[in-house]
Order: C-alpha cells, then structure tokens, then sequence
C-alpha cells in the first residue's frame, strides 16, 4: 500500500522548513521575522559530537509523547522495553514528557542552540518539528547500517519531504486526528452515539465540556476543512476569517480547554465529553470512548524518532530503532497504542496475537479512509511560525 502521508495528511503538512520557504503560496507570514536560531541569538552552532557512550554506557534516555508504549498484560507479561532490555542489555529511561511539539521545543532550544546534550537520545516529534531540527542542526544523521530493519518502513513514509530518504528520522507511530468522545455522556447529553460533524461538536447540548488541540496544524485544519476551504491552498484572510470564528466558539463558552496531549484526562474524567483528539488516545481509553473523522475532513499523521545533536548514545538508540521495526515487535506495539503501524510485515503478526485487530482500520487504515486526506498548504518556517502566532493569539495557548 503507498499513501502519500505527510505529517497531519488529512489537516496538513506542518512547518516544511527552510527547504519550502521558495514554495509557500499565497504570501501568508510575508511580513514575519526570520527564526531565532544559533546564527542569530549568538549562541554556538550545534555540531554533532565524535563522542558516543554507546559501548561503555548501556543506557537510552527516550522522550515521548503520554500513552504511545505498551504496558504488561495478560498476552505479554512483558513489555516490548523489557523485551528490548533482556535482549541487549541497554536499560531505557523512558520519559512521556512531550505534550505539544511547540512546548517541547520552548523547553530545549537553548541548550541546543549551545551544542549542548539535552540529555535525551530519542524524542519522538511531529513532521514539522523534525523539519525545524533538521534545518536548525539540531539532530544527527542516522547509520542505516545499524538499522536494517529500516526497510521495513510502509512505503508512503519511506522518503518523506521533510526528511528525503529517511536520513534523520523514523516513524515511531502514525495516526488519524477528528473528534473523541464519551460515549454514555455525549448519548445522555444529546441522545447522539457519535460525532461526525462540527454542528454536532458545538451543540449547545456540549457548551462547556469539548476540548480542542493546542496543536495549530490539527485544530485549524479541521476548523478551515468545516468552513469550506482548502487546506492545500487558503488565503491570509481564509485563515483569519477561521480564527474568528474559533474565537466566537471560545468567547461563547463552547469550548472548555485548549489543550495538548493532557486532553485525554478531561476525557477520562469525564470532564470533557467531546474533544478534537488523536485516533490511538480516544480508543486506547477503553470501551465506552470512540473516535470519528469530520464528514469534512481529518487527519493522518505520523510521529517520528530522532537523535538529538550530542546525545551521548547514538549507537544504542539505533539499536532500538532497529529493534521497534522487526513486523512482531511492531504489531505488539500498535496492539496496544490503536495507532496507525508505520511498519511492514506487521499485519501479518498482528493475525498470531488479535486477529480482530487486522481488519482494524484505525491501525491498518482501509483506501476508503485514506482517501478523505488532503494536505494543509505548504509552510516555510517563518510562515508556519506567524500562522502560529495568530492562533496561539487567540487560544491563550
């Protein structure tokens, strides 16, 4: 199966990078500033470091996202990390502290600015944020020859444009952004099973208990999506007359958070009913939650691991990479995270351990739901970096 997926395919591509700013269209963020980067705070550009702990230092610190891993249970008392742990000696400090790309970012740039390890070996980003490390210097290329199990990457994620060739990064998990939901409450609240439209998301019925994404790229793309536009080509005021509305729906009460990763535990809480959500989250709550794409239109993405610039182990972060992309360690993986498996061969092994989940289109998606994807219009840095500007202007994000 090839897909044309970039990161968030359905709502969008995300920052491009410095590689895009001669194809942007439209003139959005014409009158916005260059970045900040090494070159211009005066810090000292980055360099990847000749030294690698790897042989003597069984260690690998690994930043994530909440909920993206598997835990013990029933069918596998053991975890896929202790799998990885006995079979190589290399321990992982597993960290789930990556709750919205930008924030991520905020919390690490200086030190990368500096050259510095930021103490981390692996982190897991979106599609724009490996675009901005790569440009930036900021990640080390990848030696493939330490990865063979690479080739078993889905061929739609295999040379994306953000990193050509898979030098820099891998998919860790790929998945679909709509709407969430409780299904008890949304069912006691509006007599509905499920959400498959914005008129149904702002009933005066939820006022008060849905959440949106602090993520511009997934909000804003199903937002522009419901007002008619076209993600792969809007205008400054197409996406200006979209915050306003947003801005009504945030001025009237609608919506109760904006909110990163964190969403999930409204939801579980009950706190919230309804949320723009990712696909593994909603449905990894359990039985009463479901999850929907928008009638006009959602999401496909993919998260991707990287090696930091100067992280102290290169070598044994590869060896995971390469250790995730074997097709039953995969299928393993997206058993219990529901998200879109980013590796070939998985399917197959998925049959040995829940046959149920091979026809799972939230894991292995189907041509029909692959076929609502539409890309959000390409981004240099300093454009995605205004649009930003202006939504976080209205969010208070």
């Amino acid at each position: 199966m090839t897909i044309s997926w970039t990161r968030r395919r359905v709502l969008g591509t995300g920052v491009v990078g410095a590689a895009a700013i001669t194809t942007a269209a439209c003139g959005i963020g014409s009158d916005s500033s260059p970045p900040t980067t090494a070159a211009t705070s005066g810090g000292t550009s980055p360099t990847p470091t000749s030294d690698d702990f790897s042989d003597t230092e069984k260690v690998i610190n690994f930043s994530n996202w909440p909920g993206y891993i598997d835990i013990a249970r029933k069918n596998f008392p053991t975890t896929t990390l202790e799998d990885f742990t006995s079979e190589t000696g290399i321990d992982v400090v597993y960290t789930e502290d990556i709750n919205d790309s930008n924030e991520f970012f905020a919390k690490v740039r200086i030190p990368l600015e500096q050259g510095q390890d930021i103490g981390r070996d692996i982190v897991v980003l979106t599609e724009e944020g490996v675009e901005l490390w790569i440009a930036f210097g900021y990640a080390q290329k990848l030696n493939r020859e330490l990865i063979p199990n690479a080739v078993n990457v889905i061929p739609g994620l295999a040379d994306p444009p953000f990193d050509p060739g898979r030098q820099y990064s891998l998919p860790w998990q790929s998945g679909f952004t709509g709407f969430g939901w409780n299904t008890p409450l949304l069912k006691e609240r509006t007599g509905l099973d499920s959400i498959t439209s914005f008129e149904q998301f702002f009933a005066p019925e939820l006022a008060g208990r849905i959440t949106i994404l602090s993520e511009m790229r997934d909000t804003m793309g199903l937002l522009m999506n419901w007002q008619g536009y076209d993600m792969a080509n809007f205008t400054n005021e197409q996406f200006t007359e979209t915050l306003q509305v947003l801005q009504s729906k945030i001025d009237d009460g609608s919506i109760r958070q904006v909110a990163g990763n964190d969403y999930l535990a409204a939801l579980d809480s009950g706190d919230a009913i309804a949320s723009i959500g990712w696909s593994g989250d909603v449905l990894a709550l359990g039985g009463d939650f479901n999850f929907a794409m928008p009638e006009t239109g959602g999401m496909i993405w993919a998260d991707n691991m990287l090696v930091p610039v100067n992280a102290r182990h290169k070598k044994n972060a590869e060896e995971l990479m390469n250790f995730y992309y074997q097709p039953d360690i995969a299928a393993r993986l997206a058993q219990y995270v529901q998200y879109v498996c980013p590796v070939e061969g998985a399917r197959e092994e998925m049959a040995k351990i829940a046959p149920k989940l091979v026809d799972d289109p939230w894991i292995f998606p189907t041509p029909e739901l692959l076929n609502q994807a539409q890309e959000f219009m390409t981004l240099s840095i300093e454009e995605g970096e205004t649009l930003e500007r202006e939504f976080y202007g209205v969010v208070g994000a």
